[in-house]
């Protein structure tokens, strides 16, 4: 969390910790009471260190943390802003343009429209990097 250690001294308080955590938020995400969000839209994939060495290949500045098991999980705003998706919108629906893991509404959309927007992104993603992208909010 490059951002988070650099808002922070090298002996952090709790207080610090969750002021910056605040600050950075603030800087990256839309304000729910001006543009609907629903914060992070998609889950960081985890893919196997195989498929992360193959994509390293390629994509050599790409940001992965390693996990256990043979696993490593994956950005998925990297991922999504390098399917050039960031700021795009359709529809009632878009990628919100400083943060890519973040869907906006701008009114008049529906859930089966945000859904479809959304699979819309992830099968981009598939196309290009093979990789699954899962919701993270829970959809009722």
């Amino acid at each position: 969390y490059g951002d988070l250690a650099a808002r922070v001294s090298e002996s952090p308080t709790p207080l610090s910790v969750a002021q910056a955590v605040c600050a950075i938020r603030q800087e990256k995400l839309p304000d729910p009471a001006v543009l609907a969000n629903a914060g992070s839209f998609f889950k960081n994939p985890l893919v196997s260190n195989e498929h992360t060495h193959r994509l390293l290949k390629e994509y050599p500045d790409m940001p992965y943390f390693p996990q256990p098991n043979n696993q490593t999980k994956l950005a998925a705003g990297w991922l999504i802003d390098q399917c050039g998706l960031k700021g795009q919108r359709l529809g009632a629906f878009g990628v919100h343009e400083r943060q890519a893991l973040v869907l906006v509404h701008f009114g008049g959309g529906d859930r089966p429209g945000l859904l479809s927007f959304a699979d819309t992104i992830a099968q981009t993603v598939f196309d290009r990097f093979g990789v699954l992208l899962e919701l993270e909010p829970r959809v009722i």
